[in-house]
């Protein structure tokens, strides 16, 4: 029986546990298990090897990781990678209308005023072939 030396790896378990959003009932499963087992399991400060690599399987990480799995850690990675400045507030620009839909509009308007510029170059030519043709 190899038993696994590291401070109270049954917390470990359940914390990562938690943090994958997985509840008692589904861990014990996967592990073919009862609840009751999986609540003994996460409070057992130390679990055999064997168990332990199960348990990291169904949970998606190494059993290294449930060995060296530290909150601190996690809460520095998180503090580490999401900015939420009080004044990031003033960047978050939320117009009142659909920006898109300004942008049709304005299309409309030039293609508008294009067909506008083309009929006047149609009138244009019309007249000066009408004057080149009267001579």
């Amino acid at each position: 029986m190899n038993q696994t030396t590291t401070p109270h790896i049954g917390r470990k378990i359940s914390r990562i546990r938690e943090l994958r959003g997985m509840k008692q009932e589904a861990l014990a499963l996967e592990l073919g298990v009862s609840q009751q087992t999986v609540s003994h399991l996460e409070q057992s400060e130390t679990i055999e090897a064997d168990k332990l690599d199960q348990v990291a399987k169904v949970l998606g990480v190494s059993a290294e990781a449930i060995k060296n799995f530290s909150e601190e850690a996690v809460f520095n990675i998180i503090g580490n990678t999401v900015t939420n400045h009080d004044n990031s507030s003033l960047f978050a620009y939320q117009p009142t209308f659909n920006p898109l839909d300004k942008i049709i509009e304005q299309s409309n308007k030039i293609e508008k005023l294009y067909k506008q510029l083309l009929e006047a170059e149609k009138e244009k030519v019309a007249y000066l072939e009408k004057l080149l043709g009267g001579k």
